[in-house]
């Protein structure tokens, strides 16, 4: 069975920096596409960015520049570096992972920033 767990989340001071992580367990082989998407309060689930196998990243406009998203395939491990941080970051951020073409979620991990 195939389980995401995200880490790293916690409060944050405005211009401050989080890494956020997502571990991957399981019978895998390999993970095709991962992705961090986040949800506000009161605010539907948005897409932060995502990453291929080979490690080509795309991203949201708004965090273009600040976040930067990596993977280790080895540890089936991606990463979330979050820096100069917004109170409009403040969220619950998710792993998304794609194995085997099956979409798997991790719980989330909230992300508090405070001005």
């Amino acid at each position: 069975q195939v389980q995401l767990v995200e880490s790293g989340g916690g409060l944050v001071q405005a211009g401050g920096s989080l890494r956020l992580s997502c571990v991957v367990s399981g019978s895998i082989f390999s993970i095709n596409h991962m992705a961090w998407y986040r949800q506000a309060p009161g605010k539907q689930r948005e897409l932060v960015g995502d990453i291929s196998w080979g490690g080509t990243t795309n991203y949201v406009d708004s965090v273009k520049g600040r976040f930067t998203i990596s993977r280790e395939n080895a540890k089936n491990t991606a990463y979330l570096q979050m820096n100069s941080l917004k109170p409009e970051d403040t969220a619950v951020y998710y792993c998304n992972a794609d194995v085997y073409g099956t979409d798997y979620w991790g719980k989330g991990t909230l992300v508090t920033v405070s001005s």
